[in-house]
């Protein structure tokens, strides 16, 4: 009887599990369905509603999203292009990528920091540093899993 108890409860677990993931997926599979134009105006939204932003500065950033949008879809497209052909960047091309980003996020950084007020800066550096943090927390958790 503990055997089968055991059973069920490890196939329910496994089943909540996986549908977990599907959640997690799917909204990525909605995102990747957006044009690039309705991802930007999502973006905005959020930068918005973090941000508080007034009408003024919604028009000042709206491009400065855009533009970096642009970018990120960019250097994706030359990643699957690359993934594709099978062959993988150099060292001194992965140091240069990171750089250009680097780069382009400081660009990015002086360019809001002329638009948003000292108190809208603080925030938006503070919710970058916690994305930063997830993201090494993930890279992390999936190191240990492989």
């Amino acid at each position: 009887m503990k055997k089968v108890f055991l059973a069920a409860l490890l196939v329910v677990g496994l089943t909540t599990f996986a549908q977990e993931e599907k959640k997690a997926g799917s909204k990525r599979a909605e995102m990747e369905k957006m044009t690039p134009e309705q991802r930007g105006e999502l973006r905005l939204k959020r930068v918005t509603a973090m941000l508080a932003l007034t009408e003024k500065q919604q028009k000042e950033i709206a491009p400065i999203l855009a533009e970096q949008q642009q970018k990120r879809e960019k250097a994706v497209a030359e990643y699957k292009a690359l993934k594709e052909k099978g062959t993988k960047p150099t060292a001194e091309e992965r140091a240069a990528r990171v750089k250009q980003r680097e780069d382009d996020q400081k660009a990015m950084t002086e360019k809001l920091r002329k638009i948003l007020t000292p108190e809208q800066m603080q925030k938006w550096e503070e919710k970058k540093e916690q994305n930063k943090e997830r993201m090494m927390e993930k890279k992390a958790g999936l190191r240990k899993e492989e």
